[in-house]
């Protein structure tokens, strides 16, 4: 089966790395956008949201992401670099809680139009990642 090799990095690290995505979905600025093997090649900006991959066993994993970009080469590689990234796996319900309080704490506050920017997007994150978090649990 012809699959994707997908690499997501963050600012900080490396989030994820594989050979065997059959299907991607992540939050393009302009509207969702799904990568298949043999996509056409790509460079396009993303918004906070949350990235899907479908791996070749059928199974899903989640990655929410903030603001960053994605590029398809036409070997079938996949590069998606953001600001910041969680893997489901890592999401944690009390770091998220955590995070909504404090971005929720500025938002209230503050009068600073680019803090208030990077607050409310701070909150959208953090709420994805509590949403995978409290999934995770389930």
């Amino acid at each position: 089966m012809n699959t994707l090799s997908v690499v997501v990095v963050s600012q900080e690290r490396e989030v994820l790395r594989s050979d065997a995505v059959a299907q991607l979905t992540a939050p393009a600025s302009e509207g969702e956008v799904t990568i298949l093997p043999n996509h056409v090649p790509l460079i396009t900006t993303l918004k906070t949201g949350l990235v899907t991959l479908v791996l070749e066993s059928g199974s899903t994993e989640k990655i929410v992401v903030s603001k960053g970009f994605l590029t398809v080469q036409p070997d079938n590689s996949v590069s998606i670099m953001v600001d910041a990234g969680t893997h489901e796996r890592e999401a944690s319900a009390a770091k998220a809680e955590a995070a909504i309080k404090q971005a929720q704490e500025v938002i209230r506050t503050s009068k600073d139009r680019r803090e208030l920017l990077l607050a409310e997007a701070s909150l959208k994150r953090a709420l994805l990642e509590q949403q995978l978090a409290m999934r995770n649990r389930n």
